[in-house]
């Protein structure tokens, strides 16, 4: 008689054959840091510490950027709102609106043109010549065309309608050509660089914090954009509002505490030689901060700063940030820079998984998981 084999059910069920175990998954990456943002130059975080200590402006400027000098900085900037992306150059309409002609004498009276006028605009009309136009009832009417550049002014805030919204901006909103042939079109705000301040610093720290940690936030600014200005970024403007330069919001993110703080240091820049530093500043360093091209921005310890962070980086988001390496199994730091806690900032990390490995930057591995920086470890 042959032999009967019980059904792995039946077996199961007897007790004579045990479930097999699913294999391990990784665990999520926990990761514990220091630090927020580059590092470089004044720690955000650190002079609000410091400031909190007793420590004045003047000394939390001197030690973020040693061997250099309170001088003097002021004039005018001109910067590229780089959220007005649409073409055109679009105002509401205000008591006192005008447009001139930049480079010449000619202007106009907006309410003069059009008495019933909500919004205005200047665009390119696509052979190089500016195009002002009015809206009322819902259409726009074309009123006047000159070639070159153009920009309104009024004795206000001026109300600038862009894709993302509307912004109020102080001193004049000017409609740029971009290119060569005029056809391609920025909106720039020209304004003096203490009212630049005003729309910047509320912006980089909490208007509310302590008044010398908003001081040297606001000289700081004043002289990172003094030194941009000198070195300017285009052709038709000087400084960008976004983080890759200094944060602007224009008159739409003032606040009176950040104000104070702007009035009490007016005209105020970090000097070297009498010129104004590049004054790069973040929002912290971890307690080290990161060398930068210049000898007032070195590699140094910092006492004040104490910011820390905590963050899990789930499995699926690290196989869809290394995409190479299968399923995910673990990450090895190959090589800190030795500066700060735990070794220093990472400057390079393998993420090891089922089918291979990729080795990357420090740098890389925070911009792909979003890390606050590259002082970190990670925690079990």
């Amino acid at each position: 008689m042959g032999t009967r084999t019980l059904a792995p059910a039946l077996l199961l069920a007897l007790g004579l054959l045990l479930p097999v175990a699913p294999a391990s998954a990784a665990d999520p990456l926990r990761l514990e840091g220091r630090g927020f943002g580059h590092g470089i130059g004044l720690s955000q975080h650190g002079a609000q510490r410091a400031a909190t200590q007793g420590v004045g402006w003047q000394r939390i400027l001197r030690t973020y950027y040693p061997g250099t000098r309170l001088g003097r900085a002021g004039g005018q900037v001109a910067v590229w709102i780089s959220g007005d992306d649409d073409g055109d150059t679009r105002v509401e309409d205000r008591p006192g609106l005008r447009l001139a002609k930049v480079g010449t004498a000619r202007s106009w009276s907006l309410a003069k043109l059009d008495p019933r006028a909500e919004q205005w605009r200047v665009s390119a009309d696509g052979r190089g010549r500016s195009v002002l136009e009015s809206r009322r009832d819902g259409s726009w009417r074309r009123q006047q065309v000159f070639t070159g550049d153009a920009e309104f002014s009024a004795p206000a805030p001026i109300t600038l309608v862009t894709p993302e919204g509307r912004t109020a901006y102080r001193g004049v909103l000017r409609s740029a050509a971009a290119s060569a042939d005029g056809t391609r079109r920025d909106t720039v705000n020209r304004l003096s660089l203490e009212n630049y301040l005003r729309g910047v610093v509320p912006q980089e720290v909490p208007a509310l914090w302590d008044p010398d940690a908003v001081r040297a936030q606001a000289v700081a600014a004043r002289t990172y954009a003094a030194f941009e200005r000198a070195d300017r970024a285009a052709r038709h403007y000087q400084i960008c509002d976004t983080s890759q330069c200094q944060v602007y919001g224009g008159a739409s993110a003032e606040h009176e505490a950040s104000d104070a703080a702007i009035r009490a240091t007016r005209g105020r820049a970090v000097t070297r030689g009498g010129d104004p530093i590049f004054a790069q500043f973040s929002a912290s360093n971890g307690g080290y901060s990161v060398r930068g091209s210049f000898d007032y921005l070195p590699a140094r310890r910092d006492s004040w700063d104490r910011y820390k962070w905590e963050q899990t980086v789930s499995v699926a988001d690290l196989e869809t940030a290394f995409d190479t390496i299968g399923d995910y199994e673990r990450v090895e730091v190959v090589e800190r820079d030795g500066r700060g806690a735990w070794g220093g900032r990472v400057t390079r990390v393998t993420v090891v998984g089922s089918e291979g490995s990729s080795t990357v930057s420090g740098d890389t591995f925070r911009i792909r998981l979003g890390l606050r920086s590259t002082l970190f470890h990670e925690v079990s």
